[in-house]
C-alpha cells in the first residue's frame, strides 16, 4: 500500500537533514520533543521515512513562514501523528472484525440509526451560555468562528448553537493562547488539524459500521440458503404427474 511505502524508514539522518535543509542536530532536537518519530535499524541507527520528511518540512513551514513557537508546533505535530495513526487503526479494526467473523457465527449488534450522532456533538448552547462556560466574550466566539477555529451549528431560525465538542475546542484555544503563548496562525493550524482528526474518526466509525452492516447482511443471506445450496422451488412451475406417460419422453 502507498501509506506503507511512506512509513518505511529508509533515510539516515544525514540524508534526511539534507532533504529538508536542516542540521542533523535539529532533527535530534525535534525527535526529543516528540515532533518526529524516526525508526531504528537493527543497529539502532535512526532511519527516516517519507512521512518523517513531510513532517519536517511542515515544521519548517510553521516556524519560518507562520512564526509559530515551539509549543504550538508540538501541538500541531501531536495532532498530525494522531492523523497518521488513523489509517493503521482503521486497518486494525477491519482485521479485528474479520477475525471475529471467523471465530463466531453471530455478528456483532449494530447501533440503532438514531444513535449515530454522539451526545457531545449535539448543538445545544446559545452563544451567551457558551461564552459563559468558557469565560470568553460572545464577540470572541464570533471571531473564532470567522477564523473557522470553531464550527457551531444553527437552529432552524439561524441561531448559533454550540455543542460540548465546541466547548472543548474553545477551552483548548484558550489554553493554547493563554498558557502556551501560541499565536493565532498557530492556533488556526492546530484547530484545523483537530477538526480533521474529528472528521477522520467519524469517517472511521462510519466505515466500520458499514462493514458490520454488510457482514450482517451476508451472514443473514447465508443462513437462509437451502441445505445443499439448492435453489428454492418455483411456486409457479407446473407439477409433473408421475402417472402421465407423456411427462417423461424416455419412458417406454
Amino acid at each position: 500500500m502507498a501509506s506503507d511505502a511512506k512509513q518505511r524508514p529508509v533515510y539516515v539522518i544525514s540524508v534526511a537533514a539534507e532533504l529538508v535543509d536542516m542540521h542533523p542536530q535539529t532533527l535530534r532536537l525535534y525527535e526529543r520533543k516528540g515532533l518526529i518519530r524516526p525508526g531504528r535499524s537493527s543497529g539502532k541507527t535512526r532511519l527516516y521515512s517519507e512521512r518523517d520528511i513531510e513532517h519536517l518540512r511542515e515544521i519548517r513551514r510553521l516556524t519560518q513562514e507562520l512564526g509559530v513557537n515551539l509549543a504550538g508546533v508540538e501541538e500541531v505535530m501531536r495532532l498530525q501523528h494522531e492523523l497518521d495513526d488513523m489509517q493503521g487503526e482503521f486497518e486494525a479494526e477491519i482485521e479485528r472484525i474479520e477475525d471475529e467473523l471467523r471465530s463466531q457465527a453471530q455478528p456483532r449488534a449494530l447501533p440503532a440509526p438514531g444513535e449515530r450522532l454522539e451526545a457531545r456533538d449535539r448543538p445545544v448552547y446559545v452563544i451567551s451560555i457558551a461564552a459563559e462556560l468558557v469565560d470568553m466574550h460572545p464577540q470572541t466566539l464570533r471571531l473564532y468562528e470567522r477564523k473557522q477555529l470553531i464550527r457551531p451549528g444553527r437552529s432552524s431560525g439561524k441561531t448559533r448553537l454550540y455543542s460540548e465538542r465546541d466547548i472543548e475546542h474553545l477551552r483548548e484555544i484558550r489554553r493554547l493562547t493563554q498558557e502556551l503563548g501560541v499565536n493565532l496562525a498557530g492556533v488556526e493550524e492546530i484547530m484545523r488539524l483537530r477538526h480533521e482528526l474529528d472528521g477522520a474518526r467519524s469517517h472511521l466509525e462510519t466505515n466500520v459500521r458499514r462493514i458490520q452492516e454488510d457482514i450482517t447482511q451476508r451472514m443473514t443471506s447465508w443462513r437462509t440458503l437451502p441445505a445443499g445450496g439448492a435453489e428454492p422451488a418455483d411456486p409457479d412451475a407446473p407439477e409433473e404427474d408421475p402417472e402421465d406417460p407423456d411427462a417423461d419422453p424416455d419412458r417406454d
